[in-house]
């Protein structure tokens, strides 16, 4: 069975399921069904998606199956996440920098803030 294709052969937009069909039974269902954000990638991305799945998200085992670098693994995840709808690195907490870092624990240790609010300002959530 071929995937279904999810961009129409002749405009290019985005095809729609309306119809499922069950070959046991012959029962089919029409509607408007969604096919999920899977479907935005790519054969050679849902491809790497299930090897670094497989390979249980461990660099190495990837760069020895597919015989690739860090760096294309890399780059080859970040495309797939960019297909999925989300910016990679996006949700990865602000760099503090040592100042506010050291600033932030003698404050603690003074007193002056709570360990709540140092956490706060170590997680870059605060300034």
């Amino acid at each position: 069975m071929r995937p279904a294709p999810t961009r129409c052969p002749i405009c290019q937009s985005e095809m729609e399921v309306v119809r499922l069909h069950c070959p046991s039974c012959d029962t089919s269902i029409e509607g408007r069904f969604a096919l999920g954000q899977f479907s935005n990638l790519s054969a050679e991305q849902m491809e790497f998606v299930f090897t670094f799945v497989r390979c249980e998200g461990k660099i190495k085992r990837v760069e020895q199956e597919l015989g690739i670098s860090y760096p294309t693994i890399r780059n080859r995840l970040h495309e797939a996440i960019r297909a999925l709808g989300y910016e990679p690195g996006k949700e990865e907490a602000a760099e503090v920098d040592d100042e506010t870092r050291g600033a932030a624990l003698d404050d603690l240790q003074a007193g002056k803030i709570t360990v709540d609010e140092a956490m706060r300002i170590l997680r870059g959530e605060e300034e």
